[in-house]
């Protein structure tokens, strides 16, 4: 429960007939929590037990900490939280769905343990079940889920972070030995950043380029031991990353391999296998097309990283809020007490839309990690064809990184302002920011950088996930463009024809009237308007410079801040547009006002940083500018006595704010 010094003011609105809402706290932490609420519940109960983490962090020795950090995950692995994605015969629950909830709660503690739950459970495990068949299966889930077996995801490499598909690890199979000899060829092709491969690591899935009788395959995965007793292997280098910013309870190293010999039985088969003679056999023929369904079985790290990083900004945003429900500051309506900080209409504007954005992308996560439960159990395979299961599995993917790219952005965002409003006082490590600053800075990078995740979202709206999607480098993705007119890009994207239905509600220069600012299809409207115009003018800048000759990288490279622009103007839309379609869905009540609200201020706060567009486009009036933000004040404080009530509902622990000068005692 929110702590408050005074009553909070009455709210205050310009029209008549307002009646502020009561927010039913449980209501809605169960309406937010969804259908996974019991997952929800055990993650927030095993939390406030490990809490004494939280200071270990900052007591402990990096050495220490890691240890009692591998403790801790081995713990929470015995209560089946960190295995609900895997096969009930291998002591798994069976529910993806459950698995991402699960993930996503436990970033509301200390983030050392989630990632050290991602690693083991996400990226390690997940690539043996993901990649591998029965014959890996069968020897290593079962101690993989129990914490029996530590092992790593060694993709990244120094010199090739992004660019998977240009590793330099190359795996060469040896038919005389049936084993695979695995070598890193050069000084930039060590594996790098790689969780648990400093100390605790025993296997890792090594991703390398297969090389089968003299010819390249392409990047494939394979079971490697790193370590036989405690002991780098025979032929395997392992080297600390030491200190890092944050996250020093995982035990990030380097790892090398000289002719290290595997059986053959260690590449990851599922989608490609080398027999005993040598022959190569896969079922998907085209190369580029084989190593992204590979890494599309892998998604459900990118959308666990975007969720770590909306409810890291929970932890966040509900401090901030706490604090300013308690600290006063200068006598601005009262001789007798210094005033609340919400009271303050300069703090509603800094803290309550990064508090709506946060309430608008868990609804958005929530839309992601449904499709990903689906994609991934099956659920779509009964009443779809192969090819429409291919394409909800790209549009999956497209979706995933951009939701990623916008929670992780948020988080950090959201972390530093709200440490900003708590002023000296956030500064101090008790109080939490120290570490959500250190810990969540690398997100933004994790899975992908975000700026690369964008031009992958890109490409799919670009050729609307074609049949050759997976064949399409950048460069193939701009001659593609270029070979199509700029109006069926547009068409194929859908955009323009849900405009042509509504674009009465769009209104023109002059239009200077307050009507319809709280319109979600007025909202909508302005979202998708400026999708379908920035989408239609990276399509006309490719199409002009391949059509004057230009080198299609090039082309691509002049237009890149472009389609990046296009890339979030989608993601932001379909972040609003999962809230709106949330609220619709909403029985009528106090609940649905109070996040009813949310909802126009998220809307209007992105319209409002984006006035500057909106005006050149002739979307915005002078005068509906200063009206939305107006009505952005309005809400604001409308939402102000309501505030505590709406951070209260996120489910954040008290135990895990941790931050007695700040919000109380837990």
């Amino acid at each position: 429960m929110a702590t408050t010094d005074a009553a909070a003011p009455p709210a205050h609105d310009d029209r008549p007939g307002y009646r502020q809402p009561h927010v039913d706290v449980p209501a809605l932490t169960a309406l937010l929590d969804g259908r996974h609420a019991g997952v929800r519940a055990l993650v927030r109960s095993q939390l406030v037990e490990h809490t004494q983490v939280l200071v270990d962090a900052e007591e402990m020795t990096t050495e220490a900490f890691r240890e009692r950090v591998r403790d801790v995950v081995v713990e929470m692995a015995a209560t089946g939280q960190t295995a609900m994605g895997f096969p009930t015969e291998y002591g798994g629950g069976g529910d993806i769905g459950a698995s991402l909830a699960a993930f996503e709660t436990l970033a509301l503690g200390d983030l050392s343990v989630l990632v050290k739950v991602g690693v083991q459970f996400g990226l390690f495990g997940g690539a043996v079940l993901q990649l591998g068949t029965a014959r890996h299966h069968e020897r290593y889930l079962a101690d993989i889920v129990s914490g029996r077996l530590m092992g790593c995801f060694a993709m990244t490499e120094t010199g090739h972070g992004s660019n998977v598909q240009a590793l330099g690890t190359v795996a060469t199979y040896d038919a005389g030995t049936e084993e695979f000899v695995i070598t890193t060829t050069r000084d930039d092709a060590s594996k790098d950043y790689i969780g648990n491969a400093a100390v605790h690591g025993e296997l890792a899935v090594v991703f390398a380029q297969l090389v089968v009788g003299g010819e390249s395959r392409g990047v494939h995965a394979f079971v490697v031991p790193i370590r036989v007793d405690g002991r780098p292997a025979p032929g395997v280098r392992i080297e600390d990353d030491g200190l890092k910013m944050g996250l020093n309870g995982v035990d990030n190293g380097r790892l090398w391999f000289s002719e290290v010999r595997v059986p053959r039985e260690a590449l990851l088969n599922r989608f490609a296998d080398v027999t005993a003679d040598g022959d190569y056999v896969s079922e998907i023929e085209n190369p580029n097309k084989r190593f992204f369904t590979m890494l599309g079985t892998l998604v459900q790290g990118r959308v666990c990283v975007g969720g770590a990083g909306i409810n890291a900004s929970k932890v966040a945003i509900a401090i901030a809020v706490r604090y300013a429900l308690r600290r006063r500051q200068f006598e601005a309506g009262s001789e007798a007490e210094e005033e609340l900080l919400l009271d303050y209409g300069l703090h509603q504007r800094r803290l309550l839309p990064l508090l709506a954005r946060t309430y608008a992308l868990h609804f958005a996560q929530e839309v992601v990690a449904g499709q990903v439960h689906d994609v991934f159990s099956g659920v779509l395979d009964a009443g779809a064809g192969p090819g429409e299961v291919d394409l909800a599995r790209r549009r999956l993917e497209s979706r995933a990184a951009g939701t990623k790219a916008l929670g992780t952005w948020h988080a950090t965002r959201t972390i530093q302002e709200c440490r900003e409003a708590c002023g000296g006082a956030g500064y101090l490590a008790v109080n939490r920011f120290a570490a959500l600053k250190a810990d969540t800075d690398v997100f933004t990078t994790f899975e992908g950088d975000n700026h690369v995740l964008l031009q992958l979202v890109a490409k799919g709206l670009l050729t609307d996930y074609a049949s050759e999607f997976e064949e399409m480098d950048q460069f193939g993705m701009v001659r593609f463009v270029a070979a199509l007119s700029v109006g069926t890009v547009i068409e194929r994207t859908g955009v323009h024809a849900w405009l042509e239905r509504i674009r009465d509600v769009l209104p023109g220069d002059e239009w200077d009237q307050d009507a319809g600012l709280l319109d979600p299809d007025y909202q909508l409207a302005m979202y998708r308007y400026r999708e379908e115009h920035t989408l239609a003018a990276v399509a006309r800048r490719l199409k002009r410079g391949i059509d004057r000759g230009m080198n299609p990288g090039a082309v691509f490279s002049r237009v890149q801040d472009h389609v990046i622009a296009a890339a979030r103007a989608h993601m932001e839309r379909l972040v609003l547009e999962a809230y709106v379609e949330k609220m619709r869905a909403l029985p009528d009540g106090d609940l649905k006002v109070a996040l009813n609200l949310l909802c126009d201020l998220h809307a209007l706060t992105g319209i409002e940083a984006d006035r500057a567009w909106f005006l050149e486009h002739g979307r915005l009036s002078a005068q509906r500018s200063k009206a939305i933000t107006r009505e952005i004040s309005s809400l604001c404080r409308k939402l102000r006595p309501l505030a505590g009530d709406l951070v209260d509902g996120l489910g954040v622990p008290p135990e895990m704010l941790r931050a007695p000068a700040l919000v109380g005692e837990a």
